[in-house]
């Protein structure tokens, strides 16, 4: 059975996302406040339900990919809460509240297994690994949807047409910062989520890399965001190279994150890890 803490933030989720789908339609401003309380106690509910299933379990409840999924919903929905207090860029929230939901949906669905706790599971090299890497996952979703954003309304001027996006969405500079902020943020976290996954395999595997499919897949995502980093920095890269760069760059993170694990072998997958690595 799914805890309470669980159906209560999907529920949350959902909520949020109808009252952000009014608020781009009616553009009322109590609506998006609405939708942010939602979120934020949808949030604290997810949070709860984390803490209780380490307290049950012994170890943290993210071995399995239904898990996974759930937090990388819970990731997602606190950097949302987090960019929303700096940035103020409300019609946020009707990107990320879909994506948050669709991915709580996607873990509901999945069915449960019966939860065996192994030594291994019980690192602390583990929940380091596992907070960082995925904190630093959900900061560079919220980048791959501001770029979307940003492609959208860059069109709407180009094209001197202002469409229904138009006068919803920020300005381009806005989302713009909004995009280095996310890739300033992430990257230190994907490094450090990197080297601490490299440290709990050689706890628990003897070795620090054994070039993994998962593990190549990661490193090819890290250097992409090295190169989009580095070229902000030193070349002064701006605007729409640097979107598509966070579109593509999250792309492939996705496929190192769910592709890997279905379509090639290796001990990072889930159905390993969840047996008998």
């Amino acid at each position: 059975m799914y805890p309470l803490w669980f159906n209560l933030a999907l529920a949350c989720y959902l909520a949020g996302t109808v009252i952000y789908f009014l608020y781009i339609a009616l553009q009322r401003k109590f609506l998006h406040y609405i939708g942010y309380t939602i979120l934020a106690v949808g949030f604290s509910a997810h949070t709860l339900f984390f803490i209780f299933g380490y307290v049950q379990r012994g170890y943290f409840p993210v071995v399995e990919f239904r898990e996974a999924l759930s937090f990388f919903a819970w990731a997602i929905a606190g950097v949302f809460l987090g960019m929303q207090v700096k940035f103020n860029v409300r019609i946020l929230g009707s990107f990320v509240t879909p994506l948050c939901t669709v991915l709580m949906i996607c873990s509901r669905a999945l069915p449960q297994e019966a939860a065996v706790a192994k030594p291994l599971y019980k690192s602390i090299w583990l929940v380091l690994h596992v907070s960082t890497i995925f904190l630093g996952n959900g900061i560079f979703a919220v980048a791959f949807v501001v770029a979307i954003m940003y492609l959208l309304q860059e069109r709407q001027i180009k094209t001197k047409k202002a469409g229904f996006f138009f006068h919803r969405l920020p300005s381009l500079t806005t989302l713009d910062s909004m995009n280095y902020y996310c890739i300033m943020v992430g990257f230190p976290l994907l490094t450090l989520g990197m080297i601490t996954g490299s440290i709990y395999a050689q706890t628990a595997l003897g070795t620090f890399w054994r070039w993994d499919p998962k593990e190549v897949w990661s490193l090819a995502t890290w250097l992409l965001y090295a190169a989009l980093l580095h070229e902000r920095l030193t070349v002064g890269w701006r605007g729409r190279r640097t979107a598509i760069m966070a579109i593509v760059g999250f792309l492939v993170l996705l496929f190192s994150f769910i592709g890997v694990n279905f379509l090639l072998k290796g001990y990072h997958s889930f159905a390993t890890l969840g047996g008998a690595l």
